[in-house]
Protein backbone atom coordinates (compact mmCIF):
# COMPACT_ATOMS: atom_id res chain seq x y z
CA UNK A 1 0.00 0.00 0.00
CA UNK A 2 1.35 3.29 -1.22
CA UNK A 3 0.53 5.91 1.47
CA UNK A 4 1.36 9.33 1.25
CA UNK A 5 3.66 10.24 4.48
CA UNK A 6 3.71 13.95 4.67
CA UNK A 7 2.31 15.44 7.46
CA UNK A 8 -1.02 16.90 6.43
CA UNK A 9 -1.68 15.67 2.94
CA UNK A 10 -3.70 13.20 3.42
CA UNK A 11 -7.62 13.06 2.21
CA UNK A 12 -9.30 10.20 1.44
CA UNK A 13 -11.67 9.04 -1.39
CA UNK A 14 -12.99 5.40 -2.07
CA UNK A 15 -14.03 4.48 -5.32
CA UNK A 16 -14.93 0.88 -6.57
CA UNK A 17 -12.53 -0.63 -4.03
CA UNK A 18 -9.86 2.16 -4.89
CA UNK A 19 -8.56 4.83 -2.19
CA UNK A 20 -7.44 7.80 -3.48
CA UNK A 21 -4.85 9.74 -1.27
CA UNK A 22 -3.92 13.45 -2.28
CA UNK A 23 -0.45 12.71 -2.98
CA UNK A 24 -0.71 9.17 -4.27
CA UNK A 25 -3.26 6.19 -4.36
CA UNK A 26 -3.27 2.86 -2.49
CA UNK A 27 -5.88 -0.31 -3.30
CA UNK A 28 -7.99 -1.47 -0.06
CA UNK A 29 -8.51 -4.66 0.55
CA UNK A 30 -12.42 -4.74 0.59
CA UNK A 31 -14.54 -3.31 -1.80
CA UNK A 32 -16.35 -0.45 -0.19
CA UNK A 33 -17.89 1.34 -3.45
CA UNK A 34 -19.45 0.56 -6.40
CA UNK A 35 -17.46 -0.58 -9.97
CA UNK A 36 -16.98 2.59 -11.40
CA UNK A 37 -13.35 3.72 -11.40
CA UNK A 38 -12.24 7.10 -10.36
CA UNK A 39 -10.46 7.58 -14.24
CA UNK A 40 -14.14 7.20 -15.39
CA UNK A 41 -15.08 9.83 -18.39
CA UNK A 42 -16.07 13.38 -16.74
CA UNK A 43 -19.58 13.85 -16.91
CA UNK A 44 -22.54 17.34 -16.35
CA UNK A 45 -24.75 14.64 -14.03
CA UNK A 46 -25.74 10.98 -13.68
CA UNK A 47 -22.28 10.31 -11.65
CA UNK A 48 -22.23 9.30 -8.00
CA UNK A 49 -21.07 10.79 -4.99
CA UNK A 50 -17.64 9.72 -2.86
CA UNK A 51 -17.33 10.48 0.61
CA UNK A 52 -13.57 12.07 1.46
CA UNK A 53 -12.01 11.20 4.71
CA UNK A 54 -9.64 14.33 5.05
CA UNK A 55 -8.26 13.14 8.33
CA UNK A 56 -8.72 13.39 12.35
CA UNK A 57 -7.37 15.99 14.64
CA UNK A 58 -7.67 17.06 18.30
CA UNK A 59 -9.98 19.92 18.76
CA UNK A 60 -9.21 22.84 20.77
CA UNK A 61 -10.57 21.63 24.23
CA UNK A 62 -8.46 18.21 23.55
CA UNK A 63 -11.34 16.25 22.03
CA UNK A 64 -10.78 13.57 18.93
CA UNK A 65 -12.89 15.16 15.89
CA UNK A 66 -12.70 13.25 12.05
CA UNK A 67 -12.96 15.77 9.65
CA UNK A 68 -15.05 15.03 6.57
CA UNK A 69 -16.11 15.96 2.91
CA UNK A 70 -17.20 14.89 -0.20
CA UNK A 71 -16.44 15.02 -3.97
CA UNK A 72 -19.68 15.11 -6.14
CA UNK A 73 -18.40 13.97 -9.60
CA UNK A 74 -20.43 15.98 -11.82
CA UNK A 75 -19.56 19.26 -13.09
CA UNK A 76 -23.04 20.56 -12.69
CA UNK A 77 -25.90 18.28 -10.94
CA UNK A 78 -26.09 19.47 -7.67
CA UNK A 79 -28.06 16.26 -5.24
CA UNK A 80 -30.28 16.33 -2.37
CA UNK A 81 -29.71 13.57 -0.96
CA UNK A 82 -31.65 13.75 2.85
CA UNK A 83 -30.11 11.26 5.79
CA UNK A 84 -31.81 7.59 5.69
CA UNK A 85 -31.04 5.05 3.81
CA UNK A 86 -29.08 6.91 0.93
CA UNK A 87 -27.06 8.83 3.37
CA UNK A 88 -26.32 7.19 6.54
CA UNK A 89 -23.26 7.16 8.73
CA UNK A 90 -23.08 4.57 10.85
CA UNK A 91 -22.93 2.74 13.69
CA UNK A 92 -24.97 4.97 15.90
CA UNK A 93 -26.25 7.30 13.01
CA UNK A 94 -27.55 7.56 10.30
CA UNK A 95 -27.44 11.20 11.00
CA UNK A 96 -23.95 12.33 12.43
CA UNK A 97 -24.04 16.42 11.02
CA UNK A 98 -23.54 15.23 7.03
CA UNK A 99 -24.60 17.44 4.50
CA UNK A 100 -27.37 16.72 2.81
CA UNK A 101 -27.08 19.30 -0.18
CA UNK A 102 -23.68 18.14 -2.68
CA UNK A 103 -22.52 21.09 -5.04
CA UNK A 104 -20.59 19.77 -8.02
CA UNK A 105 -17.11 18.85 -7.31
CA UNK A 106 -15.10 18.72 -4.41
CA UNK A 107 -16.08 19.66 -1.02
CA UNK A 108 -13.38 20.35 1.41
CA UNK A 109 -14.24 19.77 5.20
CA UNK A 110 -17.59 20.41 5.07
CA UNK A 111 -18.54 18.66 8.34
CA UNK A 112 -16.71 17.22 11.60
CA UNK A 113 -17.51 14.13 13.86
CA UNK A 114 -16.54 14.70 17.50
CA UNK A 115 -15.99 11.24 18.90
CA UNK A 116 -16.40 10.04 22.63
CA UNK A 117 -13.28 9.37 24.48
CA UNK A 118 -13.96 6.13 24.22
CA UNK A 119 -13.80 5.28 20.28
CA UNK A 120 -10.64 3.71 20.58
CA UNK A 121 -10.05 1.53 17.20
CA UNK A 122 -14.12 2.07 15.74
CA UNK A 123 -14.41 2.87 12.67
CA UNK A 124 -17.62 4.75 11.02
CA UNK A 125 -18.31 4.44 7.33
CA UNK A 126 -20.35 7.08 5.70
CA UNK A 127 -22.50 5.95 2.89
CA UNK A 128 -23.79 7.90 -0.05
CA UNK A 129 -26.07 6.38 -2.87
CA UNK A 130 -26.89 8.87 -5.61
CA UNK A 131 -27.89 8.27 -9.31
CA UNK A 132 -28.13 4.59 -8.51
CA UNK A 133 -23.95 4.18 -7.15
CA UNK A 134 -23.04 3.22 -3.84
CA UNK A 135 -20.32 5.26 -2.33
CA UNK A 136 -18.53 4.34 1.11
CA UNK A 137 -16.11 5.08 2.98
CA UNK A 138 -14.45 4.12 6.33
CA UNK A 139 -13.20 6.86 8.51
CA UNK A 140 -11.40 6.11 12.43
CA UNK A 141 -8.06 7.46 13.84
CA UNK A 142 -5.15 5.92 12.40
CA UNK A 143 -2.34 7.32 13.01
CA UNK A 144 -1.37 8.36 9.35
CA UNK A 145 -4.32 10.08 8.98
CA UNK A 146 -3.86 13.26 11.84
CA UNK A 147 -4.20 16.65 10.40
CA UNK A 148 -3.78 19.94 11.59
CA UNK A 149 -6.26 22.49 10.44
CA UNK A 150 -5.53 25.11 12.93
CA UNK A 151 -1.95 25.68 12.59
CA UNK A 152 0.23 24.91 9.26
CA UNK A 153 3.26 23.44 10.59
CA UNK A 154 5.49 25.00 8.15
CA UNK A 155 4.89 28.37 7.68
CA UNK A 156 2.68 28.56 10.79
CA UNK A 157 -0.26 30.01 8.74
CA UNK A 158 -3.55 29.81 11.03
CA UNK A 159 -7.08 29.67 9.24
CA UNK A 160 -8.96 33.27 9.05
CA UNK A 161 -11.09 34.57 11.96
CA UNK A 162 -14.66 34.82 11.48
CA UNK A 163 -17.66 36.56 13.61
CA UNK A 164 -20.96 37.14 12.78
CA UNK A 165 -21.45 40.32 14.60
CA UNK A 166 -18.36 43.06 15.71
CA UNK A 167 -16.62 42.07 18.22
CA UNK A 168 -18.44 38.41 18.49
CA UNK A 169 -17.61 35.15 19.17
CA UNK A 170 -14.49 33.99 16.97
CA UNK A 171 -14.79 31.26 14.90
CA UNK A 172 -11.46 29.44 13.08
CA UNK A 173 -10.69 25.89 11.33
CA UNK A 174 -13.51 23.46 11.42
CA UNK A 175 -17.25 23.20 11.68
CA UNK A 176 -17.49 21.87 14.99
CA UNK A 177 -21.75 22.34 16.11
CA UNK A 178 -23.93 25.28 15.02
CA UNK A 179 -22.06 28.54 15.12
CA UNK A 180 -25.49 30.99 15.09
CA UNK A 181 -28.69 30.51 14.89
CA UNK A 182 -31.26 32.38 12.74
CA UNK A 183 -34.79 32.95 11.51
CA UNK A 184 -36.25 33.65 8.35
CA UNK A 185 -39.76 33.77 5.90
CA UNK A 186 -39.84 32.59 2.64
CA UNK A 187 -39.29 34.71 -0.16
CA UNK A 188 -37.30 37.05 2.09
CA UNK A 189 -33.85 37.60 1.49
CA UNK A 190 -32.22 37.47 4.81
CA UNK A 191 -28.89 39.06 5.64
CA UNK A 192 -26.03 36.97 5.93
CA UNK A 193 -23.04 39.45 7.44
CA UNK A 194 -19.58 38.00 8.47
CA UNK A 195 -16.16 39.77 9.59
CA UNK A 196 -13.52 38.22 8.30
CA UNK A 197 -9.58 38.68 9.38
CA UNK A 198 -6.43 36.69 8.75
CA UNK A 199 -2.81 36.50 9.84
CA UNK A 200 -1.90 37.65 6.34
CA UNK A 201 1.03 34.91 6.50
CA UNK A 202 1.62 34.10 2.84
CA UNK A 203 2.32 29.68 1.50
CA UNK A 204 4.91 29.68 -0.77
CA UNK A 205 3.50 26.33 -2.26
CA UNK A 206 1.06 28.02 -4.36
CA UNK A 207 3.02 31.00 -5.91
CA UNK A 208 1.04 33.02 -8.77
CA UNK A 209 -2.58 31.14 -7.65
CA UNK A 210 -4.11 34.43 -8.01
CA UNK A 211 -6.43 33.43 -4.97
CA UNK A 212 -7.41 36.68 -3.22
CA UNK A 213 -5.79 37.27 0.45
CA UNK A 214 -9.02 36.97 2.07
CA UNK A 215 -12.31 35.63 0.67
CA UNK A 216 -15.73 34.70 2.14
CA UNK A 217 -18.34 32.02 0.33
CA UNK A 218 -21.14 30.77 1.51
CA UNK A 219 -22.55 27.34 0.65
CA UNK A 220 -25.43 25.09 1.56
CA UNK A 221 -25.11 22.50 4.18
CA UNK A 222 -28.09 21.14 4.12
CA UNK A 223 -31.84 21.98 2.66
CA UNK A 224 -35.71 20.34 2.91
CA UNK A 225 -36.25 18.24 0.00
CA UNK A 226 -37.12 20.83 -3.46
CA UNK A 227 -35.84 23.67 -1.72
CA UNK A 228 -33.89 26.27 -2.93
CA UNK A 229 -31.14 29.32 -1.37
CA UNK A 230 -30.54 31.96 -4.19
CA UNK A 231 -27.57 34.09 -2.68
CA UNK A 232 -27.67 37.61 -3.28
CA UNK A 233 -23.46 36.90 -3.75
CA UNK A 234 -22.13 33.56 -2.55
CA UNK A 235 -18.77 35.24 -2.70
CA UNK A 236 -19.24 38.55 -0.99
CA UNK A 237 -16.47 40.99 -0.89
CA UNK A 238 -14.60 41.64 2.37
CA UNK A 239 -13.94 45.19 3.62
CA UNK A 240 -10.72 45.30 5.26
CA UNK A 241 -11.45 48.83 5.67
CA UNK A 242 -14.64 48.07 8.39
CA UNK A 243 -13.13 45.37 9.46
CA UNK A 244 -13.59 42.57 7.27
CA UNK A 245 -16.69 42.79 7.23
CA UNK A 246 -18.54 40.87 3.90
CA UNK A 247 -22.52 41.50 3.55
CA UNK A 248 -24.68 38.95 1.25
CA UNK A 249 -28.28 37.75 1.38
CA UNK A 250 -29.87 34.12 1.39
CA UNK A 251 -34.10 34.03 0.02
CA UNK A 252 -35.64 30.26 1.00
CA UNK A 253 -38.13 29.19 -1.03
CA UNK A 254 -39.59 26.73 1.39
CA UNK A 255 -40.40 27.01 4.78
CA UNK A 256 -38.88 24.41 7.23
CA UNK A 257 -34.87 23.77 8.45
CA UNK A 258 -31.85 24.83 6.72
CA UNK A 259 -28.27 25.00 7.43
CA UNK A 260 -25.83 26.97 5.37
CA UNK A 261 -21.79 26.89 5.54
CA UNK A 262 -19.60 30.39 6.42
CA UNK A 263 -16.82 29.55 4.91
CA UNK A 264 -13.48 31.64 5.32
CA UNK A 265 -10.08 30.93 2.93
CA UNK A 266 -6.40 32.79 2.85
CA UNK A 267 -4.12 32.28 0.10
CA UNK A 268 -4.26 28.44 0.78
CA UNK A 269 -7.54 28.67 -0.92
CA UNK A 270 -10.42 26.22 -0.44
CA UNK A 271 -9.18 22.67 1.38
CA UNK A 272 -5.71 24.97 1.85
CA UNK A 273 -4.45 23.12 -1.29
CA UNK A 274 -5.03 19.73 0.26
CA UNK A 275 -3.29 20.48 3.14
CA UNK A 276 -6.20 20.43 5.43
CA UNK A 277 -5.13 23.86 6.53
CA UNK A 278 -6.06 26.69 6.91
CA UNK A 279 -9.36 27.89 6.23
CA UNK A 280 -12.77 28.10 8.27
CA UNK A 281 -16.27 27.00 8.10
CA UNK A 282 -19.18 27.78 10.53
CA UNK A 283 -22.16 26.26 10.10
CA UNK A 284 -25.71 28.70 10.90
CA UNK A 285 -28.63 27.05 11.27
CA UNK A 286 -31.81 28.90 9.36
CA UNK A 287 -35.45 27.99 10.41
CA UNK A 288 -37.81 29.48 7.82
CA UNK A 289 -41.61 30.17 8.42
Amino acid sequence: MLIDRRPAKRSLVTRGGIALLAGGCALLGTALVSAQLPLDAIKESGQGVSPAFEGWFETKDGRKALLIGYWNRNTKQALDIPVGPNNRIEPGGPDMGQPTHFDPRRGWGTFTVVLPPDFGATKLTWTIVANGRTESIPMGLHPDYVVEPYRETGMGNTPPVLTFEPKGRPFTGPPIGIAVEKTATVGQPLDLTTWATDDGIEDPRFPGRGNKPLNVRWIVHRQPPGAEVRFAEDRPKVDKENGGRATTTATMSTAGEYILRAQGTDLSGEGGGGFQCCWTSAHVKVAVR
